[in-house]
C-alpha cells in the first residue's frame, strides 16, 4: 500500500487544483472531438463526395489547424488564456452544429476548414495554462498526465465514433458539439485566467491560479518571486528582457521565429513527429504489400494506443532526475530502432514486437519535450512558443505522407532504413543541441532574481 501511495505521489501529487480542472477539461475536450475522425465517410456515403473531394476537404480541415496553433498562441498572450480556450470551444461547437446540417460541399469545406481552426486554437493555450500554475519542478510529470489524457480520450472518441457513426451520422455531429460545450462549461467554472500579469510599478497584483496561498490581488514586492510565475522588471518580465531586450520591435511571434536555439529544438521534434507519423501514413503500406489485412494494422494501432494508456502514468518514476535531452535521445533511439526494424518485418508478430519498441520511445518523448518547451519560452509569449512548437505536427503529417509514399515506391523495404537513419540522425543532435540549451534555461533562473531585486527606474 505504501508503495502504491509512493508511485501515486511520484506520477501526480503536488498539482494545484487548477491544473485538474484544465486536464479535465483536456480530457472532455478529446474525448468528444470524435465527428472529424469520420468526416471523410460521412462525405463520401452521406454527401455522395467522391474520394478525392473528401480527401480535399479532410485537407482543408488540417490546413485551418496549422492556421489555428498559430492564432490561439497569440490570443493566449493577448487575451489570456481562459478567454482564447472558451472563444475556441465556444466556436467549435457552433461549427460543429452547422457541420451537423449543411448539405453543400463547398459550405461543409470551408466549415471543415473554420473547424480546424477552432480545434487547433486551445492546444498552446492549454500548454501554456499548464506552464502558468504548476511549479517548475512539477511540471514534468503534469506534461507526463495531459500526453496521457490526451491519448485516452482520443481512444474513447474513437470507440464512440464508431458507435455514432453506425447509428447517425447527424448525432455524431451534435454529440461532439455538446461534449465540446461541457468542456467549456467546465474551463468557465473551475479554470481562472492564469495569464500573468505585467505591473507598471514598485508593486504588482498577480491571480494566485496554483493555489499558492497568497490571496487574489494581493500586493507583491518587487523583489519577491512566487514559483512558477515570471518575475517584472519596470514594464517588462524577466523573459521579455532576455528575449527581447533591445530590440526595435516589440516581442511577439517573430521572437520565437528568430529564436535559434529554440528552432534546433523545433526542428528535432518535427523529425521525431515525421517517425511518429509513419505509423499512421506508410505503415499500412508497407502491412499491405506484406499480405497483412487491415484488421491486422487495427492490432498493431491498438497496440500501441492500449501501451500509453497503461504505462505512461510509470513514465515519471523512469525519467525524473535525468537530463532531459538524453531522455529525448534515447526516445528518438527507440523510435528508429523500431521503424527500422519494419525493414525486415513481413509477418505481424513482428510489427508488434516493432510498435512496442516505438511507443515506448513516443511515451518517454512526451513529458521532456513539453518540458523543454517551457522552459526555453519566455514567460509573456508561452503561448506563442507553443503554437510555432506545434505547427511541426500538421507539417508532418503533411511531409510524412508525402516523401514517405515517393520513398515507399522506389526504395521499397529500404524506406525504413531511411526513416531509421534520420532517427539516429535527430537522437545525435538532441546530444548535442542539449547542453546549450540546458545553459540558457540556467542562465535566465540565475537572472530572474537578480533582475528583480534592482530598482524599479
Amino acid at each position: 500500500m505504501r508503495g502504491l501511495r509512493r508511485w501515486w505521489d511520484g506520477t501526480a501529487g503536488g498539482l494545484p487544483a487548477t491544473f485538474w480542472y484544465l486536464w479535465a477539461g483536456l480530457l472532455v475536450n478529446r474525448a468528444g472531438a470524435f465527428a472529424v475522425l469520420f468526416l471523410s465517410l460521412y462525405l463520401t456515403e452521406a454527401r455522395g463526395a467522391s474520394e478525392s473531394l473528401a480527401g480535399a476537404v479532410v485537407g482543408a480541415y488540417g490546413a485551418g489547424g496549422a492556421v489555428g496553433v498559430l492564432l490561439g498562441g497569440v490570443l493566449a498572450d493577448r487575451w489570456g488564456r481562459r478567454a482564447t480556450l472558451l472563444a475556441a470551444h465556444l466556436a467549435a461547437a457552433g461549427l460543429m452544429v452547422g457541420l451537423a446540417f449543411s448539405r453543400h460541399l463547398a459550405v461543409i469545406a470551408a466549415l471543415a476548414a473554420l473547424v480546424g481552426i477552432a480545434h487547433s486554437m486551445p492546444s498552446p493555450a492549454f500548454v501554456a495554462a499548464i506552464v502558468d500554475v504548476v511549479p517548475e519542478h512539477r511540471r514534468s510529470r503534469a506534461f507526463n498526465l495531459q500526453f496521457w489524457a490526451f491519448n485516452l480520450g482520443m481512444a474513447v472518441a474513437s470507440l464512440l465514433a464508431g458507435l455514432l457513426a453506425e447509428a447517425s451520422f447527424l448525432a455524431l455531429f451534435l454529440v461532439d458539439a455538446v461534449a465540446t460545450l461541457a468542456a467549456a462549461a467546465l474551463i468557465a467554472w473551475k479554470v481562472p485566467e492564469t495569464l500573468p500579469r505585467r505591473r507598471t510599478g514598485p508593486v504588482e497584483t498577480r491571480p494566485d491560479p496554483a493555489g499558492t496561498g497568497r490571496a487574489a490581488g494581493e500586493p507583491v514586492a518587487a523583489g519577491a518571486r512566487i514559483v512558477g510565475e515570471p518575475v517584472a522588471v519596470g514594464a517588462r518580465t524577466v523573459g521579455e528582457v532576455a528575449a527581447g531586450a533591445g530590440r526595435s520591435r516589440p516581442p511577439g511571434l517573430h521572437t520565437a521565429l528568430t529564436d535559434r536555439t529554440f528552432l534546433v529544438f523545433v526542428g528535432l521534434t518535427f523529425v521525431l513527429a515525421v517517425l511518429t507519423m509513419q505509423t499512421s501514413t506508410i505503415m499500412p503500406l508497407a502491412m499491405r504489400a506484406d499480405g497483412l489485412s487491415p484488421s491486422a494494422y487495427g492490432i498493431v494501432v491498438a497496440l500501441g494506443g492500449a501501451l500509453i494508456v497503461v504505462g505512461q502514468l510509470f513514465v515519471p518514476g523512469l525519467i525524473d532526475r535525468r537530463r532531459a535531452h538524453r531522455v529525448l535521445a534515447l526516445s528518438t533511439g527507440l523510435l528508429a530502432v523500431g521503424f527500422g526494424a519494419l525493414a525486415v518485418a513481413d509477418q505481424l508478430w513482428v510489427y508488434l514486437a516493432a510498435a512496442v519498441v516505438w511507443t515506448v520511445g513516443s511515451m518517454l518523448a512526451a513529458p521532456p519535450n513539453a518540458q523543454i518547451n517551457a522552459d526555453l519560452a519566455p514567460p509573456e509569449l508561452r503561448a506563442r512558443y507553443q503554437s510555432v512548437f506545434y505547427l511541426t505536427f500538421p507539417a508532418a503529417s503533411f511531409v510524412a505522407p508525402t516523401l514517405g509514399g515517393v520513398s515507399l515506391q522506389y526504395l521499397g523495404e529500404r524506406h525504413w532504413l531511411v526513416v531509421a537513419a534520420l532517427g539516429l540522425l535527430a537522437a545525435g543532435g538532441h546530444l548535442l543541441a542539449g547542453p546549450s540549451r540546458e545553459r540558457r534555461v540556467a542562465a535566465r533562473r540565475v537572472a530572474a532574481p537578480t533582475r528583480a531585486s534592482q530598482p524599479v527606474g
